[in-house]
């Protein structure tokens, strides 16, 4: 578990990309020795890229791992039976010493995905949200019982229990207003990703006021965690670094993605990114995941740079 957090704290993770599974534990080993805060594991079943299975690999990651936090950003939670999810994330939570974070989303950016696992796509943010509370019964106290549209059950005890009371902390990824709306009813954070600072502003007010609307009163960096996905290259040459997360994001989604890398991603210099950083800040972002597209063999420079000429920053408390 990490330590207490002080007021206006900003943390950032480590997305891990589609490498070798041989580099696995020497990448977890090395962000945590760096002290970035979490480590966060793409999730798809089928994708355009080969990809292993988010769940099973940050498992391997909290056997290398003491104090990082952990999580897939994002679960496609509807690709599963959300039983068999709350058992495995459960098992994840007791075995890490209770550093799961339980990021959710309901994805759908590859429809044949869901066709391989038999969910109607039309469905996938029913089942998210009946998943969710199937996660949190089966977390709570023994024996539970659901009775939903997708999954019925009386009188089960899931055992053993989260390490964590009441199961992992759910941050529910996404930028519609679905996501934010279901932010706002169910999550204990959020975490977005392809938007400005601007937008991550407005969005984070209207989650606040679909929260109020639900009856909740969210406390953004204490009780609720603002979060935010970043594709990221660090180089002193802003082309440079713009075409390396082009060309990597193109392949990885099998479409143009030279106007949103411009746009989305944050690249240049540690001064451009640390400009760039702030404005999150102060949009409310409380937690960073980046997500490096410099490739493999660059990874362990843009950390160790990233690290010794970025975090610093925000570690003085330098947030605007």
């Amino acid at each position: 578990m990490s330590a207490t957090r002080s007021p206006g704290e900003v943390r950032f993770g480590v997305q891990l990309g589609r490498g070798r599974p041989d580099s696995l534990r020497t990448l977890a080993e090395r962000i945590e020795a760096l002290g970035f805060d979490s480590i966060w594991v793409g999730d798809h079943v089928c994708f355009h890229t080969p990809t292993l299975d988010s769940l099973s690999v940050l498992t391997y990651v909290a056997a290398v791992t003491r104090r990082v936090r952990l999580g897939p950003c994002v679960y496609l939670l509807a690709l599963r039976h959300p039983t068999v999810a709350a058992k495995t994330v459960a098992t994840l939570d007791v075995l890490s010493g209770g550093r799961v974070v339980f990021g959710v989303g309901v994805g759908g950016e590859f429809p044949k995905e869901f066709e391989a696992c038999g969910v109607p796509h039309a469905e996938r943010g029913r089942r998210v949200d009946e998943g969710i509370a199937v996660c949190r019964a089966l977390w709570g106290p023994s024996p539970a019982s659901f009775d939903g549209r997708f999954v019925r059950f009386a009188d089960v005890a899931l055992e053993p229990k989260p390490l964590q009371p009441g199961g992992p902390p759910i941050w529910i990824g996404g930028r519609s207003d679905a996501a934010l709306r279901r932010a706002a009813r169910l999550g204990d954070g959020w975490v977005s990703y392809v938007i400005t600072p601007e937008r991550y502003r407005a969005s984070l007010d209207k989650i606040r006021t679909f929260a109020a609307e639900a009856g909740r009163s969210l406390d953004a960096g204490r009780g609720f965690e603002p979060a935010h996905l970043l594709f990221s290259v660090l180089d002193d040459d802003w082309t440079r670094a713009h075409a390396l997360a082009a060309q990597a994001l193109s392949g990885q989604y099998n479409q143009p993605f030279d106007e949103l890398a411009k746009r989305y991603c944050l690249l240049g210099s540690p001064a451009q990114c640390v400009e760039t950083l702030a404005r999150f800040v102060e949009a409310g972002v409380r937690t960073f995941v980046l997500a490096f597209m410099a490739g493999s063999e660059r990874l362990s420079g843009q950390l160790e740079r990233f690290a010794a000429e970025v975090l610093p920053s925000f570690r003085a408390g330098v947030s605007s």
